[in-house]
């Protein structure tokens, strides 16, 4: 914990050398702050603009404890962080957000058995740890669902679309052994997430939903405003809250909900939740005056809050792969502001910056 708002000049811990710790660091810069990143990547995105790096592997603690002795606060920008490369960081330097939050999101079965034990909705789901629990589950829960490994899953990895129309026997032969959860596919309308910044007094604002959609099981655009009602809306900013408030929570988190086709008592479901700053929230960046990159800084110093006012409506969209080909049509497109991630090889999948469209409100 930080007691008092860290002066101009000082130093940022940054594990995860990626493009969100790459967008922590031009914001902190913004501040006057500097940043050091730890990363085991030579030559990863966010060293480019860090005034600081460290080269090594998250299990060597040594390194570990060089690094967090020479910074005044410790974040990550991605939540698959070791725990154990975390908690030694907390021995030498303050941390944001805590590590039961990582602790909890990087695990399907804890982040659900968390939010259930807490009422907010998920969809139904069971455990999976070997072969016969597959064919139960779909017994229990019905045909159509995913099977999702329990852990280091994100943008669609780790997981297995089961359904009515698709063999169970070729899940099952597919199934890696590796702890996992069925979920229950259900009916919903669109995605939303709900991004929030609480620091460490308690204190919390939320920036506007985005509606997100999806290609290939990774985000592909981000709209704001999301075109649901102002309940909805703020039903997951009340669930978000309270999942920051349970968890102690500092800094940014971003919570993904499902809104359900036709659900009265349940209009949301959690998909999932990430603590740290995320793709659907890259539109604040040239959307508001203090994006998320910057309200993330902000509270992990101990510095006041930033408005989260939308001056303008938004639409982000990904490059992702050879999109990246495109740059050049991209920035001579009127209105396009783009934003590239300083990766120097392009692959299939891969996320190689985005574009933010402004429009005027309404």
């Amino acid at each position: 914990m930080i007691n008092n708002p860290l002066p101009p000049g000082s130093t940022i811990g940054i594990f995860g050398g990626g493009q969100l710790g790459r967008m922590l660091a031009i914001a902190a810069a913004r501040l006057g702050l500097k940043s050091h990143i730890f990363s085991p990547q030579h030559g990863s995105p966010a060293f480019e603009v860090a005034s600081h790096q460290t080269v090594a592997p998250y299990a060597n603690l040594e390194a570990v404890k060089e690094f967090a002795s020479a910074v005044d606060v410790v974040t990550v920008e991605f939540e698959n962080i070791p725990l154990d490369t975390y908690e030694h960081a907390a021995k030498f330097a303050p941390i944001a957000p805590p590590p039961t939050a990582l602790a909890i999101s990087q695990d399907r079965l804890a982040e659900k058995k968390f939010l259930t034990s807490h009422n907010i909705p998920v969809a139904p789901y069971l455990e999976i740890n070997k072969e016969t629990d597959i064919v139960s589950a779909i017994y229990k829960l019905g045909p159509d669902g995913i099977l999702k490994t329990r852990l280091l899953g994100y943008d669609g990895k780790g997981q297995i679309r089961l359904g009515a129309n698709i063999d169970p026997d070729a899940a099952i032969k597919a199934y890696s052994g590796e702890p996992s959860i069925f979920e229950k596919l259900v009916p919903f309308k669109l995605e939303i997430s709900c991004i929030a910044v609480r620091d460490y007094q308690g204190n919390i604002v939320f920036y506007d939903c985005p509606r997100n959609e999806h290609r290939n099981q990774m985000l592909a655009e981000s709209h704001v405003p999301a075109g649901v009602s102002e309940d909805l809306e703020k039903l997951a900013q009340a669930y978000t809250a309270k999942i920051a408030e349970k968890l102690n929570y500092v800094g940014v988190i971003a919570v993904e909900f499902f809104a359900l086709a036709g659900a009265t008592e349940t209009p949301l479901i959690v998909n999932e939740m990430a603590p740290r700053v995320h793709n659907s929230g890259h539109w604040t960046m040239d959307a508001c005056h203090f994006d998320q990159f910057e309200n993330h800084i902000r509270a992990i110093a101990g510095w006041p809050l930033g408005s989260t006012k939308r001056h303008s409506n938004g639409m982000m969209v990904n490059l992702v792969g050879h999109d990246m080909d495109r740059w050049e049509e991209v920035a001579s497109s009127e209105g396009a502001i783009l934003h590239l991630y300083g990766k120097t090889e392009t692959r299939a999948g891969r996320k190689m910056g985005h574009v933010n469209y402004l429009y005027e409100k309404e």
